[in-house]
């Protein structure tokens, strides 16, 4: 039985770390571009992150707050990501479409919570 690796997978080593580097780039600057949510998240952590490392008292308490901001991030780029590729699928209206959508939504949403739950816990230690 033939290796099923994808044909798609074809640099190996340094090569392969630099394209994700710049892949990474890329959705980045995609994200940063065509999404006003990922825009304000960004904005958010620009402030929120220096705050962080100045209101927390230990290395943990500073890795929360700081871990707690960014999981925003990821997952506003995961949930952009995911409407990306539904929309690329089919824009017109239907119901597994709108849950998927919805349920990215809510995944935001939870880690927009879990920023403020870690940041009050911290604080209020």
């Amino acid at each position: 039985m033939s290796d099923p690796i994808s044909p798609y997978k074809g640099k190996t080593g340094l090569r392969r770390v630099l394209n994700a580097m710049a892949y990474t780039r890329d959705g980045l600057r995609a994200a940063f571009k065509h999404e006003d949510a990922f825009r304000m998240e960004v904005f958010l952590a620009l402030l929120l992150i220096p705050l962080a490392l100045y209101l927390g008292e230990t290395g943990v308490e500073r890795a929360l707050m700081v871990a707690a901001v960014l999981g925003v991030l990821a997952v506003e780029l995961l949930n952009s990501a995911l409407e990306s590729a539904v929309d690329r699928i089919s824009l017109e209206h239907h119901l597994l479409i709108k849950r998927a959508k919805d349920m990215g939504s809510a995944a935001v949403m939870i880690a927009l919570v879990n920023v403020v739950v870690v940041w009050t816990l911290v604080l209020l230690g």
